[in-house]
């Protein structure tokens, strides 16, 4: 393994991956491995050619662990904005937002880039930055030995003219896919786009996009699809699963299947402080982990994540020691999906949602703002490994143009009527002549 994905994805490199740990069953299972395309020759045979490599050449090793440190850091603070509100189960893929966003900041000008910039951390449309983006991408997309899948993608309105220089940009470090759509055609562009998210995300996430959010000041739609399937180093033996009470709340149980592996002399990277333990289960490869923390009988969660920074992260990461150890863990599977627009307004870039926004990096022209930003992940977790997968989905377009006001003072009889907007088909009618019968 190169000294890349050291930096990257190994758990005990000299300057941690700060995401992989808070959210490590979240971001480091949503980290990403290429997919193929394949295609036949005259025989029959299967070839198998491999996506297309960004560019990556001008990118270093410093270069690339500052942008590493800026998306983990991204990931601390996404993850709290989404937990504010939300003491449930919880699910994303930051990488999946982060690199989504990072593809709008690129066009980001004046006031608008300034506040993107302190939400993302990274500076935008920098030669070194773009390598750096390239070479993580590469980086992910290597075959280590499990199957995955990751894509980026712009949906253009037809005959929308973006700058050739953003595009070229998108195309070359983000591998990102250019594709127009008739967007006056709401429910087929919706379609096609979903139809691409679903492949890329092996059928886990469906309809990202609903027709409705398609209109006529739409003018692009950015999206990443993630995708990640794999095995344990060591898998739980399914014989083992038993029914076990997981304790909800102090003194509330519910009944779950309790994954067991016990015996093993196999060592696992282990720590504990007064308030946790936390233990590091390794995918077949050993580039991608999972990280569990587990907080101590008499502590609760959510003053573990108070506690979470960078330089806890570090110490504790610091501390972790090989030992042998017999583990229990639930099986689980979750879905969710998120809209975005407000934590990333609380987050520090409210500007981008405006009118006011200055996206004119992407058309010259400065009239684009975002009007919705959707997230949609699945993982489950079993005997054999893990599965998991999310996609984001930005909606660019231009503001509405302020209608001519009107009166309508129904203060005389009218007819009305109820319909099927879908079929067009009327359900109701009538007449009022008097509205005091």
């Amino acid at each position: 393994m190169n000294y890349w994905n050291y930096i990257l994805l190994v758990n005990n490199m000299k300057k941690h991956n700060i995401g992989a740990i808070i959210v490590s069953c979240i971001i480091v299972i949503s980290a990403i491995y290429v997919g193929f395309n394949f295609k036949w020759d005259d025989s029959g045979s299967e070839i198998i050619e491999p996506k297309p490599e960004a560019i990556d050449a001008l990118a270093t090793e410093q270069s690339v662990e500052e942008l590493v440190n800026a998306m983990n850091n991204f990931s601390i603070d996404f993850f709290n904005s989404l937990s504010t509100d939300n003491s449930g189960n919880m699910f994303f893929s930051p990488y999946s937002v982060f690199v989504a966003l990072s593809m709008v900041f690129e066009g980001a000008q004046n006031e608008t880039a300034d506040e993107m910039f302190e939400v993302l951390n990274f500076e935008q449309n920098n030669e070194t930055i773009l390598c750096s983006f390239g070479k993580i991408y590469n980086m992910l997309n290597e075959d280590q030995g499990y199957t995955a899948n990751t894509a980026n993608a712009i949906w253009i309105r037809q005959n929308y003219p973006l700058l050739d220089e953003y595009l070229n940009l998108i195309i070359n470090y983000y591998i990102g896919e250019a594709t127009e759509l008739d967007f006056s055609k709401p429910a087929e562009s919706a379609g096609i786009i979903n139809q691409w998210v679903e492949d890329q995300t092996n059928g886990k996430i469906k309809d990202l996009i609903s027709p409705a959010s398609i209109n006529a000041f739409t003018r692009l739609i950015i999206t990443n699809a993630i995708y990640f399937k794999g095995t344990w180093d060591i898998q739980f033996n399914p014989d083992n699963t038993f029914d076990g009470d997981f304790e909800i709340s102090p003194g509330n149980t519910v009944a779950v299947p309790m994954m067991s592996l016990t015996g093993e002399d196999t060592l696992f990277n282990y720590t504990e402080t007064d308030d946790f333990k936390m233990i590091e289960l390794p995918y077949t490869g050993n580039d991608i982990s999972m990280i569990v923390i587990l907080p101590k009988d008499d502590k609760s969660l959510s003053s573990i994540e108070e506690s979470i920074n960078n330089e806890n992260l570090t110490l504790w990461k610091d501390s972790f020691y090989g030992t042998e150890a017999d583990i229990y863990l639930p099986k689980f599977k979750m879905e969710t999906e998120y809209r975005l627009n407000e934590n990333l307004i609380d987050m520090g870039m409210p500007n981008a949602f405006t009118e006011h926004a200055d996206f004119s990096g992407l058309n010259g022209v400065k009239e684009l703002f975002i009007h919705s930003v959707i997230h949609k992940a699945f993982i489950e977790v079993n005997e054999e490994g893990t599965e998991a997968a999310a996609a984001t989905g930005i909606i660019v377009g231009i503001t509405s143009i302020e209608p001519t006001r009107i009166i309508f003072n129904a203060d005389h009889p009218f007819l009305f009527f109820i319909q099927q907007k879908e079929a067009d088909n009327i359900l109701f009618m009538g007449r009022v002549s008097n509205p005091s019968d």
